[in-house]
Order: C-alpha cells, then sequence, then structure tokens
C-alpha cells in the first residue's frame, strides 16, 4: 500500500458555485493540483477569470456527472483525491414532486457521482492509494419536511459511502463523508423554489408551494469551506464529518426518534416542523 501523504491531483465536482467553488480555491491556494469540474461550458471561463482574481491555477472541466461521455473525460485525469460535491435539491412533499423530478434527484446526487466514483476507485486501487470524499449532508442523517427526497438522496450518498470504505480499505483508499447542515449559500432557498418549473397539475397538489420556506436559520458557511477542505487535503482523519459541530447532539437524538415514534403520534395535527415553513423567511441567517 502506498502512503496516502502524497497525493496531489483533486477532482472537485460541482466546483461552479457553494461549497465546491470556494473549496477548490482553497485547495488551489495550499499547493494541490486541482480539477474544477462544472456542470456547462458556460460556468468554465468565468471560474478561470474568478481563480485569476485569486491568484490561484484550476484546471477548470465541463463534467456534468449525468453524463457517460463527460464520466469518461475524467478518467484521463489521473485523478488521486476525488471530491464527489456535484449534487442538486428537490423541494416539495414526497407526495408531490413528479416523477422526472424524483429521477433527476436520484441522477444527479446518486447515480452519476457512483459512476463516476467507480472508474476513478478502480485506477486509485491499481495504484494502492487515494481518498475520496462525499459531500452528503445533515439531511443523509435526518429528515426535514419538503426536502424527503433529497434527503432520500444522501441517506442512498451515506449507504454508498460506508460500504465503499470497507469495500476499498485493502486498497489503501481512504474515504470520508462531509455532512453539511443549514448553510446559507442559496442552495437550500433554492429548493423551495423548483416546484415553480414542475410539469404537472398544481391544483393536485397537497401543498401551496408559494406558502412555504426553507423552515431553519442558517449558518455562515465558513466551516464546512474549512472542514471540506481539511478532509480532501487529507488533514482530518475522522469518516464523518458534520457541520456546523453544534448541530451533532440534535443530529444523534433525531436518529433516535422514529425508535419511540408511534403511528398515532399527532394525528390530525400539523408538526412545528411544517410549521416553520410557513412562519420562516427566506435566506434567514442565525443570529449571533
Amino acid at each position: 500500500m502506498t502512503s496516502s501523504a502524497g497525493l496531489k491531483k483533486v477532482l472537485v465536482t460541482g466546483a461552479g458555485s457553494g461549497f465546491g467553488h470556494e473549496v477548490t480555491m482553497r485547495l488551489a491556494k495550499k499547493g494541490f493540483d486541482v480539477v474544477a469540474a462544472v456542470e456547462i461550458y458556460a460556468q468554465v471561463q468565468t471560474l478561470k477569470r474568478q481563480a485569476a482574481e485569486r491568484g490561484v491555477s484550476l484546471q477548470v472541466e465541463k463534467l456534468d456527472v449525468t453524463n457517460d461521455g463527460d464520466r469518461r473525460k475524467a478518467l484521463a485525469w489521473n485523478v488521486e483525491i476525488l471530491v464527489n460535491n456535484a449534487g442538486m435539491g428537490e423541494g416539495g412533499s414526497t407526495v408531490d414532486i413528479p416523477a422526472f423530478n424524483i429521477r433527476n434527484q436520484f441522477e444527479v446526487n446518486v447515480t452519476g457521482p457512483l459512476l463516476l466514483t467507480q472508474g476513478i476507485a478502480k485506477q486509485m486501487a491499481k495504484r494502492g492509494t487515494g481518498r475520496i470524499v462525499w459531500v452528503s449532508s445533515r439531511e443523509g442523517l435526518n429528515v426535514n419536511p419538503f426536502t424527503g427526497i433529497y434527503s432520500a438522496s444522501k441517506h442512498a450518498v451515506e449507504a454508498i459511502a460506508e460500504t465503499m470504505a470497507y469495500e476499498l480499505q485493502e486498497f489503501g483508499i481512504e474515504v470520508a463523508t462531509v455532512n453539511p447542515g443549514p448553510f446559507l449559500t442559496g442552495f437550500n432557498d433554492r429548493m423551495f423554489q423548483t416546484w415553480e418549473s414542475w410539469e404537472d397539475n398544481p391544483s393536485e397538489r397537497l401543498y401551496d408551494y408559494s406558502k412555504l420556506a426553507f423552515p431553519r436559520s442558517q449558518f455562515d458557511p465558513e466551516a464546512v469551506y474549512a472542514t471540506m477542505t481539511a478532509v480532501a487535503a487529507g488533514e482530518v482523519d475522522s469518516y464523518r464529518n458534520l457541520e456546523p459541530k453544534s448541530m451533532i447532539d440534535e443530529t444523534k437524538h433525531l436518529q433516535e426518534v422514529p425508535w419511540d415514534r408511534k403511528v398515532t403520534d399527532g394525528l390530525g395535527t400539523r408538526p412545528q416542523s411544517i410549521q416553520n415553513s410557513y412562519d420562516m423567511e427566506p435566506e434567514t441567517p442565525v443570529s449571533g
């Protein structure tokens, strides 16, 4: 087995915005050889310009994880560290979201990244070293109303990543997850707008989504930038990395709740977690 200490070639998917955008910049600044993958060609020049403004060098590539041709292209990049960050969020009730949107959620968050990882992981196995970082979510461990399909995709990512960690350990490949909670990057609020493009009959929806917003106040994303960069760089060796750390106890508690829940609990009443979506304003930051 080769040491992972000298790994330098990093592929970050979904680098056009959010966590991936900032982490590519920070890894490049640390001296890593970074391939920053964006979903569409229109993002390539923008990211190159932004990298130049930050004084870092990036290899910017168009890589839509759902596109087989794009995934094959990545096999030529000799990736030593893979950060599976690309993803999207579909908001809405589990009983309202149309079939296309359900399938697309899993294609983008689960199937595409896994197929990309399969090829790269086999290259790593031949070298006897590598690092794979799955950007999951706190919702890979818990659930919230109106983000259930997104949460289901991240629960799937959790199962894949944990299984992969066992399957790849004998080949010298490290596997880790990063689990962001509610952070103010715009991602969560965009999830609550996807209904605007649904191809369905609005009169048949159980909920009026024009009245709903992401149900929690959101944290400054700096904690995720720092943790995700450190995990990718191999400076943190914990398998699961949840941010903000202040939510770890709540997350563990909520994992226990279904064991005690009764099927009759609260029947005929609206849970507070759903009422929060009616009461919350979009893009509300955590105070203090």
